[in-house]
């Protein structure tokens, strides 16, 4: 009987933990990327990101393409200016929405054309501001956007 109780208070206490632990996650939704012309060796990605805990953005992967960055838009003396960014930060509890025309992240050296239909796997690295880094892995739709004629568009 008491072997029983015992196991039970563990078994309680495991579910606890790794429920906080799963509260904790940063969470990456919404991912996609604009489809890209035969040749064209750049493309946008673009996604959402919610964190219950400060954190920022340090680094994205992808097997689909050489180099991935983040980066910024803004309008600089009537000219739309991109920029690299070093890091995002992600406030707590505050959405981050990584869209056409302003922070997005930006895929070089493309393996091969993005294809409408396709999905395309990313893995972003995050420094939580409590210490220690936590990463994320997401799958993008690729998919047309015609505003853009399939170039490099509003990046």
């Amino acid at each position: 009987m008491k072997a029983l109780g015992l196991a039970t208070l563990l078994a309680i206490g495991l579910a606890a933990s790794a429920s906080a632990w799963a509260a904790e996650q940063i969470q990456v939704s919404n991912a996609w990327a604009k489809a890209t012309l035969p040749g064209q060796k750049v493309a946008g990605v673009y996604l959402d990101i919610a964190s219950p805990v400060d954190a920022k953005l340090v680094a994205v992967s992808t097997p689909g393409a050489k180099r991935a960055e983040v980066h910024s838009m803004k309008l600089e003396d009537g000219v739309m200016r991109m920029r690299h960014v070093e890091s995002l930060p992600i406030a707590a509890g505050k959405p981050a929405k990584l869209a056409p025309g302003g922070i997005h992240l930006m895929l070089f050296d493309l393996a091969r054309p993005l294809e409408a239909s396709t999905r395309l796997p990313l893995k972003l690295t995050f420094e939580l501001a409590a210490g220690g880094k936590q990463d994320v892995t997401v799958t993008a739709l690729v998919r047309e956007d015609k505003a853009a004629h399939g170039g490099h568009g509003d990046h």
